[in-house]
């Protein structure tokens, strides 16, 4: 009966401390340390939002002045372009007026050809003052760029166009030219 006891009361001993080892313990150190790592993940979060915004910011301005090249190159074509225009007009003009192959009454015709170019030229320029320094068409950039890269082609088509006078009226004075020499040969037979 001792050793049933003794048996008996090693079960009862055992049985308490096996169910005491169940309880589970928390370590208030690695819960606080968990805290401040989520307080320090949620600061970066906020930083990292931070220059996001920054970053887009940048490109918007980027992207506009990268439009604003655009618009100045394509300005800075179109006035050369015009000054172009006016020194061919003026060259040209002044070449085809003074050659004795000119009949009077075409000198009006052809100075009013080269003019009408030259009135057109001044208008577009106006036209491109008014469209960059007032906000009276209230337009996008983008759109303000196409108007400008029409007048771009626009003023390169008028140059094409003076050219192809030019070449047109020096074609008929020296035809002129070889003609009054036909005219006014001497014939030595």
């Amino acid at each position: 009966m001792k050793k049933k006891l003794i048996t008996f009361l090693m079960v009862i001993i055992s049985w308490q401390t096996m169910q005491s080892q169940g309880v589970p313990v928390y370590d208030n150190t690695n819960f606080l340390a968990l805290g401040k790592s989520l307080i320090e993940s949620a600061k970066q979060t906020s930083e990292l939002l931070k220059t996001v915004r920054f970053l887009k910011e940048q490109k918007e301005r980027v992207e506009q002045v990268s439009r604003a090249i655009k618009q100045l190159k394509a300005v800075q074509e179109i006035v050369q372009n015009n000054q172009r225009l006016f020194n061919m007009v003026q060259r040209d003009l002044r070449h085809i007026l003074n050659s004795p192959y000119v009949k009077p009454e075409e000198v009006n015709r052809i100075s009013e050809s080269f003019n009408s170019i030259i009135e057109i030229s001044l208008q577009d320029l106006n036209f491109m003052q008014q469209l960059l320094s007032s906000n009276v068409l209230s337009m996008t950039d983008a759109e303000r760029l196409y108007l400008l890269e029409e007048q771009k082609k626009r003023s390169r088509e008028m140059i094409s166009e003076i050219e192809l006078k030019k070449r047109r009226y020096t074609n008929i004075i020296e035809f002129r030219e070889a003609q009054a020499k036909l005219n006014h040969r001497k014939i030595n037979y």
